[in-house]
């Protein structure tokens, strides 16, 4: 028999829902006032109502909202990890594969060198310096430092083209290249972290590798064949159905390919990404129906997943200075310096290198939901989560100044190349 919530379960899911959504709607304005993502109000809002901050100064108000109903909490769980699946969907609105395409070499060097560096140095952090890091001595190496090796190597794809936006560089020669570098990097972070988490299920390497290469054969499939297959399902839907049932269809997919990469071992994050970079290309699908999906999520169940990070963990008490620093400082040099020597190679200034690099630099979500995924999986301890959420703001909050301050470099520097150009007899 099914069972369902009690009147009193399903008060205190709703008095859970009412008050995450409102708070974390409140600071997540904040921020956006002083021109930072809403995701970090957010984050805070679960700092503020779990138990680094509610929970310590009134533990029993905390335990009678989130604890003394535990199917109530599980409901909102539910809901909380459908907002990530739908958010990642959204992303990969974002991946434009005909810019991709269009500036392919150049953001490929950028995007890989940004890619590579990081990764390699946080892969050898963990991996040498494991007992330094982590609190908990394991045999077991490879697998958490390919993680930070991936989390120290995705740029925000989101979260960067924001700041572009407010720094009126979206159209500029150096915002594209930013953004397509971002894109392809977005994309094979996805593609590295799917196969961390495949590489877990310990004792089953061979059954890894085949699931593995049936998610590679997926995407690929899915980001050809399945780009027209879906092309035609939405040209026919327009032509005979309302808004309504085109946006259902639309997320009826998304939800279909998260279940087929869950299948196959994979978080069905990964393959939501995927339909969203096969449906965001499609012009049946176009961006005023991208906007209804698009604000409904970011601006209602996005909220609750990032508020729902806070409630797991104590910040306070996982906060570690040693760890914090460690990935900061790995993070911003390794991607920011890999990024300018893709800059270079690219043929760019030096200058506008690090535009790039500074640009490239700037995280978001993407670190965060692989944070949590990671820390539910077991990969990462309660400190390492926390430094990589401290690692995401601060390179927030400085990509813009100094995106700008080289800006700055490069313009003074030209005009003095022009004013000692000799001029023509």
């Amino acid at each position: 028999m099914v069972s369902k919530l009690s009147p009193e379960e399903v008060l205190n899911f709703l008095i859970i829902v009412s008050i995450i959504l409102i708070l974390s709607r409140v600071l997540g304005e904040i921020c956006r006032r002083f021109k930072q993502p809403a995701v970090i109000g957010e984050i805070l809002t679960g700092i503020i109502l779990g138990p680094s901050l509610l929970g310590a100064a009134f533990p029993n108000l905390f335990n009678e909202i989130f604890i003394s109903q535990p199917r109530s909490y599980a409901a909102f769980d539910g809901l909380a990890n459908m907002g990530i699946i739908l958010l990642m969907f959204i992303a990969g609105f974002e991946v434009d594969l005909k810019q991709i395409r269009k500036q392919g070499k150049p953001a490929a060097a950028i995007s890989i060198m940004g890619l590579v560096l990081p990764f390699a140095l946080g892969f050898a952090s963990v991996y040498f310096f494991y007992d330094t890091i982590f609190s908990v001595s394991t045999h077991r190496k490879m697998i958490p430092a390919m993680f930070m090796g991936t989390a120290l190597s995705i740029t925000a794809l989101s979260v960067i083209a924001k700041i572009l936006l407010d720094m009126n560089m979206l159209r500029s020669k150096i915002g594209n290249l930013i953004l397509t570098a971002a894109m392809i990097n977005d994309f094979l972070g996805w593609i590295l972290f799917s196969i961390i988490i495949q590489l877990i299920q310990s004792g089953k390497q061979e059954g890894s590798v085949f699931s593995i290469g049936y998610v590679l054969l997926y995407t690929a499939i899915l980001l050809t064949a399945g780009r027209w297959f879906v092309d035609k399902i939405l040209m026919v839907a327009n032509k005979f159905l309302s808004i309504g049932v085109i946006i259902t269809i639309v997320v009826c997919l998304c939800l279909l390919s998260a279940v087929f990469t869950e299948f196959l071992g994979v978080r069905g994050i990964f393959g939501a990404f995927l339909m969203g970079v096969a449906i965001g290309d499609s012009k049946y699908f176009p961006e005023r129906l991208q906007q209804i999906l698009h604000q409904f999520v970011v601006n209602i169940i996005a909220p609750l997943f990032f508020a729902s990070i806070g409630l797991r963990v104590n910040f306070i008490a996982s906060f570690d200075v040693k760890v914090i620093l460690i990935i900061v400082l790995i993070g911003c040099f390794a991607k920011v310096f890999g990024s300018v020597i893709g800059g270079r190679m690219s043929g760019l200034s030096k200058n506008e290198s690090y535009v790039i690099g500074f640009g490239m630099n700037a995280r978001g979500s993407q670190e965060i939901v692989l944070g949590a995924l990671a820390l539910q999986a077991k990969i990462i301890n309660d400190q390492i989560f926390v430094g990589l959420i401290i690692m995401t703001v601060v390179t927030i909050i400085m990509a813009a100044p100094f995106m700008r301050h080289y800006i700055k470099k490069d313009s003074d520097a030209n005009a003095v190349k022009d004013m000692t150009v000799e001029p023509a007899v």
